[in-house]
């Protein structure tokens, strides 16, 4: 036995999804099928559901960067520093980047 089940979506977003899973070759009715397979085969969703954090390169004063600058040179001048690279890998776990 088969059920139906239905759902309402602003028309840009089913307009999008239509073309994004024809270019994937299926459809979205299979696309949402898929989804739900691999939902009870994951026992919950099949991606990371997460809050975004807050955004790191909000604007600052320039008091702030001058602050954050003279902390950093003296963070530097002890030898607390970190490598560019785990920087980088730091920011993209943290942040998704």
């Amino acid at each position: 036995m088969s059920s139906t089940i239905q759902v309402r979506v602003d028309d840009d977003l089913k307009i999008k999804s239509d073309n994004l899973f024809r270019e994937l070759g299926t459809d979205t009715t299979t696309a949402i099928r898929m989804f739900l397979t691999q939902a009870v085969a994951n026992n919950g969703f099949p991606f990371e559901i997460k809050k975004v954090a807050a955004n790191p390169y909000i604007a600052i004063s320039e008091k702030e960067v001058l602050d954050r600058l003279a902390k950093s040179r003296n963070q530097s001048k002890n030898g607390e520093y970190s490598e560019a690279g785990d920087f980088v890998a730091d920011m993209r776990t943290k942040y998704g980047i």
